[in-house]
């Protein structure tokens, strides 16, 4: 005992001490209580009104106790920081909370997903099931054996687990919560095991990496283990005290092994990021600071990452992460996940995400939801003015159309599709589109590519599955005629363009063709439609023979709702009375759709008239209307086309409609 005579004044601060920890606790208590209500009553959970009045009132009342006004404010500013985030903590976890019955997770029982699982979901009722692998733990979720899943994404110390970004990338899941987990790795071995005599390390690659500097000045053996709580496992089993394993001080207590080191990371400050992911997005109340993660994929052309990082500054959004994955389906492209402060229902958000999605070849959004880490904060979003870059004017208020949010124009200037170095849309020149209506022959497919070529044409279309009115019509040569179509476009340097039937065939299909058709019987096949959405292709979209412009709008809606933001629009003619002709051509729809949508627009007149000396008249009208390209059908030798041979033109027809 010390016999300083500071010891009783020391004593009295120690116990002032306890009484301010315990009333920051009841503190604390009651804020749960707060959060409580508020969740229940669906009241916003930052009042930045109220914190101002507060901090005033407090300094104050310290200014009549003597105390210093800065200290006060800044003591203040944390505890009314610490009550926000208790209160997002507890909203967040009670949305998930409830609705949860069973999470998949990477590991063994005690791993730190493990860990993050049960502080995330709670304990009560929800079952925890380990995986080997992450892509077994998100399985689990797509098949309906596990409501959510828990996955690791990146550390402060060894960075983004690239596996478990491409795995958010490839599969169709949402982000529905977030946790920061402090990550302490411990050198844990059997009872009796010494520092010294550890010959052999069991550790996960990402342990590996945050401990590296301690487990080279160790200098024994490190092998690769599935886990750390596996690891932990292992050695236990093994039964050799020669072996140890990097883990948590958890998982070697359920295993009852010791602690040979308690610290080894490499840094202090270890933290690992982890998300989860449901079938379903959630809803985020307003007030709570939220994330939103995108998925997305830009062309390889100088200024195209630039254009879509200028989405969020002009309305003032801090981006949180960006990561970049290259795109399976195309080298020469990547894809981003971006994290971003704010929900995608807020305006600023909303408005920078429309944006986004005319300049993006891909976009989907993976999710809102509740983050810690971030604190409310007042912005003033610097809105730009934007610019039509020569679009049609604006919608005059005659047309009461209703349209989707997607596919609304909305000022900031028109979609352009590329494909294979071919642009369109915008006020960019116009495009040809031509080829037979039915790949018949290598011959015949190559004759109609360099008729297209030499034309002047810039994509080569070819139908592989026919959807015909007739079962005992011509239905293509399925994919004999895919591998056709693409020898002769790759001959001639075409992309080519053909028709999908069925949402099983969207994947080897996509695989080939540069751009997947929606034939205008398949407009409203929602199924189809939310398939072709998902892939990384354009898709030509045809307005079906009945369809009002709303309802072809609302087709497209769904294409883009799914991430693809790649969409052409096609006018083929609608079925009316008249008989003169195969169909009606809706010229009229040209410039309507143009007001309406940023979307390209196409016509196809060749479907439209049924008759060949129409074809030209009716595909330069449409150019004149507006239209960004045609597409026509060519036939070497119509007479003895398979189908729809009366409408197919010749190739000096093509001469004449282009030339």
């Amino acid at each position: 005992m010390s016999d300083s005579p500071l010891d009783p004044h020391r004593a009295g601060i120690d116990a002032v001490d306890q009484q301010i920890l315990q009333l920051l606790a009841e503190r604390r208590r009651l804020v749960t209580d707060i959060a409580a209500a508020k969740v229940q009553k669906g009241l916003e959970f930052h009042d930045p009104a109220r914190e101002d009045r507060l901090l005033a009132e407090r300094v104050a009342v310290a200014r009549e106790y003597g105390l210093d006004a800065g200290v006060v404010v800044r003591l203040w500013e944390q505890i009314l920081d610490d009550s926000l985030r208790v209160q997002l903590t507890l909203a967040g976890e009670r949305r998930l909370r409830g609705r949860v019955r069973s999470v998949s997770y990477q590991g063994a029982p005690g791993a730190f997903s493990h860990v993050a699982a049960r502080r995330m979901f709670g304990e009560d009722g929800v079952e925890f099931m380990g995986a080997p692998t992450f892509a077994d733990a998100i399985a689990r979720v797509k098949k309906g054996r596990a409501d959510a899943a828990v996955l690791p994404v990146e550390n402060t110390t060894s960075g983004s687990i690239v596996e478990v970004y491409d795995l958010l990338i490839a599969n169709d899941l949402a982000v529905t919560g977030e946790v920061r987990l402090p990550v302490a790795h411990r050198l844990v071995g059997l009872p009796g095991s010494t520092l010294d005599g550890i010959t052999r390390v069991l550790a996960h690659p990402q342990a590996v990496a945050q401990c590296s500097g301690f487990l080279r000045g160790l200098g024994a053996e490190v092998v690769y283990s599935w886990d750390t709580a596996g690891a932990a496992e292992e050695v236990r089993e093994s039964g050799d005290p020669s072996i140890a394993a990097v883990a948590g001080e958890e998982a070697a207590l359920e295993r009852g092994l010791h602690v040979l080191h308690p610290s080894i990371t490499d840094r202090p400050d270890n933290f690992t990021r982890f998300l989860s992911v449901a079938p379903q997005r959630i809803e985020v109340e307003p007030g709570i600071p939220t994330k939103t993660s995108v998925v997305l994929s830009v062309g390889n052309e100088p200024g195209s990452l630039l254009a879509i990082l200028a989405e969020f500054g002009r309305e003032g959004i801090p981006l949180v992460k960006l990561e970049s994955r290259p795109n399976p389906d195309d080298p020469w492209e990547e894809t981003f996940i971006l994290d971003f402060e704010g929900n995608e229902t807020e305006e600023a958000p909303s408005r920078a995400l429309d944006g986004v999605g005319r300049k993006a070849r891909f976009m989907r959004v993976l999710g809102s939801y509740p983050s810690s880490d971030l604190r409310p904060h007042k912005r003033k979003p610097v809105v730009a003015p934007r610019q039509h870059g020569g679009t049609p004017a604006e919608m005059p208020a005659a047309l009461e159309v209703s349209v989707p949010k997607l596919a609304r124009r909305n000022g900031a200037g028109d979609t352009v599709v590329e494909v294979g170095g071919v642009a369109i849309g915008g006020d960019l020149d116009p495009v040809l589109i031509a080829g037979p209506c039915a790949v018949e022959s290598r011959q015949q497919v190559m004759d109609c590519a360099r008729a297209t070529r030499d034309a002047g044409g810039s994509l080569l279309r070819g139908g592989c599955f026919k959807p015909r009115t007739s079962p005992y019509s011509f239905q293509g040569l399925g994919f004999e005629a895919l591998e056709m179509l693409a020898e002769a476009g790759k001959a001639h340097g075409l992309p080519i363009v053909t028709e999908v039937l069925s949402p099983e065939h969207v994947g080897p299909m996509s695989e080939v063709a540069d751009v997947l058709q929606i034939g205008a019987r398949n407009m409203q096949n929602f199924a189809l439609l939310s398939a072709v959405g998902k892939v990384r292709r354009p898709v030509l979209l045809k307005r079906g023979m009945s369809a009002t412009i709303e309802e072809f709008l609302q087709a497209a809606e769904y294409v883009l709702a799914e991430g693809n933001r790649q969409v052409i629009l096609c006018e083929r003619g609608i079925r009316t009375f008249e008989t003169s002709t195969r169909n009606t051509l809706d010229l009229a729809a040209v410039p309507v759709l143009r007001q309406l949508t940023h979307l390209p627009v196409i016509v196809d007149p060749s479907h439209a008239a049924g008759s060949r000396s129409l074809v030209v008249p009716l595909g330069r009208a449409a150019l004149a209307a507006g239209a960004h390209g045609l597409m026509v059908e060519v036939h070497p030798n119509p007479a003895e086309a398979l189908s729809d041979g009366p409408q197919a033109l010749l190739p000096s027809d093509l001469q004449l409609l282009w030339g």
